[in-house]
């Protein structure tokens, strides 16, 4: 019994341990992830599941392939079936362009097993992502006071600033028989998603003719709704700081006004848009963000960061401590309120320092390369809108506010756009996804990597 016990502990610790063995797989590594960062992207595109598994088989086997069988699959057959973020002409969704030094410290926070949830564990990183969320919440004009955290992703964010603004709103009104929550018909489909899983209900404000949710329009709203519904309470609203679509900004100073007026939450979603905010030239369209409880950006999209990050932020950090702190045994330990634990400000507990590649980002390159990087890309949006304008079959649907260009094909169906996608994939020239205003089909450029050029426009609009 000993012997065999002996014979299992052996194979655990040779599964933990550096060896030759490794040392060797983890150059293999180093050296495909330094050709992955500094060669031209591939485009590449999906396969069935069909193509993959008569292409790899079964991977998980009970010896295992080794290291350099795996990584060989993963490289020539599994990574080639996933199309690359940070090619220059993915302008789909939003894109993902990260700097250099962010995907190599990326690698970093992987190797070095860092907790991100609390001070205790952490305090470096923690301090280290703080400063990067210090430079965000100044760029939005929040006061020092202001702080937050570092989660998944926008849905998360959102989510998460949703169940604090109820849980302060629980303090102030009483006998509630439905929570409300109010955002313009442009906004983010994780407002929705968070609606129902706190099973609140949304009230959706129209917009004017330019797609912007004004605080005129949504006092007329919120008066008519809680009219029809007095027991019922519209405890925030959500103002969109670049909607993904379009990247229109709702009126952020009048609908700041009117929810300070009634005591409401002020939350914006900037996941795409407020990254803006790190231009000067820019910064004025957000004018009314400074009045915010709180709000959302996701250096993952803009602020050239890898994924996943985004970065929320309060005006008072305690409201959301008291919303998401956490109580058992284990954690008591963890609860000190002179210390920073990024775990009680959103729904987390467990948690990667994933804000630690934008910060080393920052503090490699400077806050000034991140404004001429983001200028650049919005001066290629504004080129590619006359490039539109001037050309013979399509039409600009509007002017570009930040770096999102939307246009449409007068003539084709649904069914073309989307013929006309799968064949800019297939060929390899780019990816570009079909989306839809009103109701009828239109294109859109997402264009937030500094590497995609006027040419790659004009590569693109020429298949049209």
């Amino acid at each position: 019994m000993l012997a065999r016990f002996l014979v299992f502990a052996g194979r655990l610790h040779h599964m933990h341990e550096f060896t030759p063995d490794v040392e060797s797989l983890a150059q293999e590594i180093l050296d495909y992830s330094l050709i992955r960062l500094k060669d031209n992207p591939p485009l590449d595109g999906p396969k069935s599941v069909e193509e993959l598994y008569s292409l790899v088989g079964e991977t998980i086997t009970a010896a295992g392939l080794g290291g350099s069988k795996a990584l060989s699959i993963f490289k020539e057959v599994l990574a080639p079936a996933c199309i690359s973020t940070d090619h220059p002409r993915y302008l789909a969704f939003i894109p993902s362009a990260p700097t250099e030094a962010a995907n190599l410290f990326d690698l970093v926070v992987g190797a070095s097993a860092l907790y991100g949830g609390s001070w205790l564990e952490g305090a470096g990183a923690v301090f280290a992502e703080n400063q990067a969320l210090r430079w965000i919440s100044d760029l939005a004009g929040l006061p020092e006071t202001s702080g937050g955290v570092f989660v998944q992703g926008g849905t998360i964010g959102n989510l998460s600033a949703l169940v604090t603004a109820r849980n302060y709103a629980r303090t102030l009104h009483h006998s509630v028989a439905r929570w409300v929550v109010a955002c313009s018909g442009q906004a983010h489909s994780s407002i929705q998603s968070a609606a129902d899983v706190m099973d609140i209900e949304i009230l959706k404000v129209p917009t004017d003719i330019n797609g912007i949710m004004q605080g005129s329009q949504l006092q007329s709203s919120v008066d008519e709704y809680e009219k029809a519904h007095p027991n019922n309470k519209v405890f925030a609203v959500v103002a969109t700081a670049g909607t993904t679509n379009l990247g229109i900004i709702d009126d952020l100073h009048g609908v700041a006004d009117f929810a300070q007026s009634r005591g409401m939450w002020f939350h914006v979603d900037g996941a795409y848009g407020l990254a803006a905010l790190c231009s000067p030239d820019v910064r004025p369209k957000f004018s009314g963000i400074e009045k915010a409880d709180s709000f959302i950006v996701d250096p993952h999209k803009w602020l050239f960061a890898p994924f996943d990050a985004c970065a929320l932020i309060y005006r008072e950090p305690l409201r959301a401590k008291r919303a998401h702190l956490q109580h058992a045994e284990y954690l008591d330990t963890l609860n000190d309120d002179g210390e920073w634990n990024p775990s009680d400000y959103a729904i987390q507990l467990t948690r990667r320092a994933r804000g630690l590649p934008l910060w080393f980002s920052l503090a490699t390159h400077g806050t000034d390369a991140y404004a001429d990087a983001m200028n650049k890309t919005m001066a290629v949006a504004r080129a590619a809108a006359d490039l539109i304008k001037a050309h013979p079959r399509l039409e600009l649907l509007v002017e570009p506010n930040l770096s999102i260009v939307a246009f449409t094909r007068p003539g084709w169906s649904p069914s073309e756009y989307q013929q006309w996608s799968d064949k800019l994939l297939a060929d390899q020239v780019g990816f570009v996804t079909p989306s839809a205003h009103e109701g009828l089909p239109i294109l859109r450029f997402a264009i937030v990597n500094p590497w995609t050029q006027i040419s790659d426009i004009e590569a693109i609009l020429d298949t049209l």
